[in-house]
């Protein structure tokens, strides 16, 4: 393959939260010092947790879990809420089909999420933290706790961190399978040794979190942006990408793609540009006629649409959302009505059942897509699954049921001729 800087695939990238992936043995620390690792929890030391968290705002990063929420905001306020205890916790259950850039860089590049995770304990006062690590991820596991371990020899975790006075410890608990537990509530319940149910909010985690004390729960891909920014400085970060979505966005591309992987690039390019110049195409050379984007959960857009930038409001805008950067191409043999009733079926599986709209909506919405796909649609079909849809959105008290009718909605919208009526159903419904 030759150097990495000279394979086309990653030559023309914008590689800065994988910028070292590759480069080297994972856990091999002295490599990871080598290639500038460390320097940015070196910069955090020199300065005072508020100094940290103003990096953090100027860099303009945001969630890169789902729901894109400043960083810099939530990380202010568990630095501003009072407590002898605070925590740290990764978010690594990555449940999203067609994602695995947290698998990427914790099997990859693992001293990059324990540095970030330490800049955020040393920022907001937190003396531990958790990598809440999904099961399916065992080799992620192994490079974790190996690079863990060399941290603590090395005076980079456990007490007084490189001779300072800030002290951070850091452990990895497994998941069990749930897709739930990727919420961070049911996640924090889960941590505990409870249930994994969706908690009620308020309290946000930020002021009563895991155990009932202030709590950042980021992604992976969030708390591995932060070495950069720390290193690099804020403002560097946020030279990058566009208007409210600033530095770079990896994207994992899957589904009927030529060329599937993972690409990292600066918000702004086009989703049409990524899927044809990285992706290369669909791998049965039909033309492409949805993508989804963002996860089971995300919208699906039809090929007229793929000129969208790849920013938050930009797809917000255009009916989708960005969520983990997950994007799944399909070509124009796929049955859009059986995509509908695949989100629904999802949701009506993994479905904690704590609250009503969610747990009867996705059956009963499945139901209806189950009799559109066998013997077509009928007026009434349709009516009561829009109705299904909207009781979910607006009653569900999470973001699982609350985003379910969107992959839902937008293969009716965008694909309405998968759900014409059939001319025998047309005199069922009145």
């Amino acid at each position: 393959m030759g150097l990495i800087a000279e394979i086309p695939w990653l030559s023309n990238q914008t590689r800065v939260t994988f910028k070292r992936c590759g480069e080297g043995a994972p856990t091999d620390l002295k490599n990871y010092q080598r290639l500038g690792g460390y320097e940015g929890l070196k910069n955090a030391l020199g300065l005072s947790s508020q100094a940290i968290v103003d990096e953090i705002k100027a860099s303009g990063l945001r969630g890169r879990g789902g729901a894109a929420f400043p960083t810099g905001i939530k990380w202010q306020t568990v630095l501003d809420t009072d407590s002898d205890q605070k925590y740290i916790v990764c978010n690594a259950d990555e449940g999203d089909s067609g994602t695995f850039a947290d698998r990427l860089l914790m099997e990859g590049d693992p001293y990059q999420l324990i540095e970030g995770m330490t800049i955020a304990g040393v920022a907001v006062g937190a003396t531990q933290g958790y990598i809440y690590l999904r099961s399916e991820y065992p080799r992620a596991q192994q490079m974790l706790e190996q690079a863990i371990d060399a941290a603590h020899a090395a005076g980079l975790l456990g007490q007084n961190i490189l001779e300072s006075t800030c002290s951070f410890d850091l452990e990895v608990r497994m998941g069990a399978g749930s897709y739930i537990c990727g919420e961070e509530t049911a996640l924090l319940n889960s941590l505990e040794g409870k249930r994994g149910v969706v908690r009620a909010k308020p309290p946000l985690p930020a002021i009563e979190g895991l155990f009932g004390q202030p709590t950042v729960v980021n992604n992976v891909l969030t708390l591995a942006s932060v070495t950069a920014i720390l290193a690099d400085g804020g403002a560097d970060y946020a030279h990058y990408g566009v208007n409210r979505s600033k530095g770079t966005i990896p994207l994992q591309l899957a589904g009927n793609v030529k060329n599937g992987g993972l690409i990292e690039v600066p918000f702004g390019a086009s989703l049409r540009s990524v899927i044809d110049e990285w992706g290369g195409g669909t791998r049965s050379g039909r033309p492409v006629r949805a993508v989804q984007i963002g996860g089971p959960l995300g919208a699906y857009l039809s090929n007229e649409q793929l000129d969208v930038t790849v920013d938050y409001e930009a797809l917000a805008a255009a009916g989708g959302m960005l969520g983990h950067g997950g994007i799944v191409v399909f070509d124009d043999t796929v049955d859009m009505a059986k995509q509908a009733h695949f989100a629904m079926d999802f949701c009506a599986k993994e479905s904690c059942g704590k609250c009503t709209p969610c747990r009867i909506g996705a059956v009963r919405g499945r139901e209806v897509l189950d009799r559109v796909c066998e013997s077509g649609a009928t007026e009434d079909d349709l009516i009561l699954l829009m109705d299904l849809c909207d009781t979910m959105e607006q009653a569900s008290l999470c973001a699982m049921g609350g985003l379910t009718p969107l992959p839902v909605k937008s293969a009716v919208n965008n694909f309405p001729e998968d759900f014409d009526v059939a001319p025998e159903n047309s005199e069922v419904a009145v």
